[in-house]
């Protein structure tokens, strides 16, 4: 019980102290409290001051699934619908990239890796596909759909996973940073519309400071209060559909009834919305990253774990070059490819780190759609690579 009491005080409070931080520091400012929240929860759990059990893991799972659900609306109240339109071909460019660069790395990988047992990688490759277009809903059931033996499965998860860490961390500390150089930058004069400017998120509204002061709690009541009725319909519309499928129709309908709110000016006058979901992001963050431990790289299959990180590094590297051919933004990359590798929940915070929240809305959308085709591409690419081994 005190462990359990240790871990949920850490993830309550611990963002407290990072928004604090970020209003007295303007170097802490500017590194972002996004990535304060990761360096974190990492230290804590390399350094075993966050035990590694799976007692604790659990509780950093039910953590973090916890606060996604409040941070979406949250979020989204201050959407604005005809910023996202002007943003959509570039999200569909981005899309289309990545589904390639994950399916062509993967194939390379399968050449690479799986020669001496083609079968059982080729439905390792199904496997990471559904999981790197749709997340984990998609690797379940892929996992039941080729008949993948549960060591292998469990060995699929934890690599992804350690893989999918490292590489989260990458994009949200450096990849606007490195992509920069690569691909444009976002560019919200481009349409020369106020619309487009509002939506951006900038280094001033991460004083978070006063957030939860007398002044401003009765917009948080509000704002809390539609959250948690927004969270009841989408639970229960959910729980009414089949198994597997509660997640992706979850997301969904939270969203889209967070959407709907923001087109009623009262709600969009809500103020500080934006913000107080940002703080559960910061849970979210410091719940997920403390998960990394030591013991995550202890008896590692070396060319099982090696297949994984060729797979995630080539298909960002596909994603990105095909991105700076048709010129596509370093942010739009960004969203859609942790939309597709880390699931929609992660999106939000893409977005946290980029200081960007015209992409929230188009990201979750693409996030959406890698869960409905993710399981129909892994099976039709394990079908294409046992052919050809």
């Amino acid at each position: 019980m005190l462990e359990q009491i240790y871990i949920v005080t850490i993830c309550i409070f611990s963002p407290l102290l990072i928004m604090w931080l970020t209003y007295k520091s303007n170097i802490l400012n500017k590194i972002g409290s996004i990535i304060l929240a990761y360096a974190l929860g990492c230290i804590l759990g390399l350094t075993g001051l966050i035990p590694s059990t799976e007692e604790v893991f659990k509780l950093q799972n039910n953590i973090a699934s916890a606060s996604i659900p409040f941070a979406i609306p949250m979020m989204l109240y201050s959407a604005n619908i005809k910023a996202w339109t002007k943003l959509a071909p570039s999200f569909v460019k981005s899309l289309t990239f990545g589904l390639i660069g994950c399916t062509s790395a993967i194939t390379v990988g399968f050449l690479i890796f799986g020669q001496e047992n083609s079968d059982m990688y080729a439905r390792i490759s199904g496997m990471l596909t559904g999981l790197y277009t749709g997340g984990t809903a998609n690797l379940a059931s892929l996992k039941l759909a080729l008949n993948v033996p549960d060591d292998v499965y469990l060995q699929v998860h934890t690599y992804s996973m350690v893989v999918s860490a490292i590489y989260l961390l990458f994009v949200v500390v450096f990849g606007q940073r490195v992509f920069n150089m690569i691909l444009p930058k976002f560019d919200k004069n481009k349409h020369n519309d106020k619309e487009i400017n509002i939506t951006l998120e900038n280094y001033d509204n991460e004083l978070f400071y006063g957030l939860f002061t007398k002044a401003n709690i009765p917009n948080l009541v509000k704002s809390l209060v539609l959250t948690l009725i927004i969270i009841a319909i989408g639970g229960g519309i959910a729980m009414l559909c089949p198994e597997g499928t509660f997640l992706a129709v979850f997301i969904l309908i939270i969203s889209m009834l967070s959407v709907l709110s923001s087109l009623h000016s009262k709600v969009r006058e809500i103020k500080r919305t934006f913000e107080f979901g940002t703080y559960f992001i910061l849970v979210f963050s410091v719940a997920v990253s403390s998960q990394i431990s030591v013991s995550m790289f202890e008896n590692i299959d070396l060319t099982f774990f090696m297949f994984t990180v060729v797979v995630t590094i080539g298909a960002l590297l596909i994603h990105v070059l095909l991105s700076a051919i048709f010129r596509v933004d370093t942010d739009t990359v960004l969203t859609t490819s942790i939309a597709l590798t880390c699931s929609p929940p992660f999106v939000p915070v893409m977005c946290g780190a980029l200081h960007n929240k015209a992409v929230l809305g188009p990201g979750i959308a693409v996030g959406l759609f890698g869960y409905a085709v993710g399981t129909y591409l892994g099976f039709g690419l394990f079908h294409m690579l046992s052919a050809i081994a």
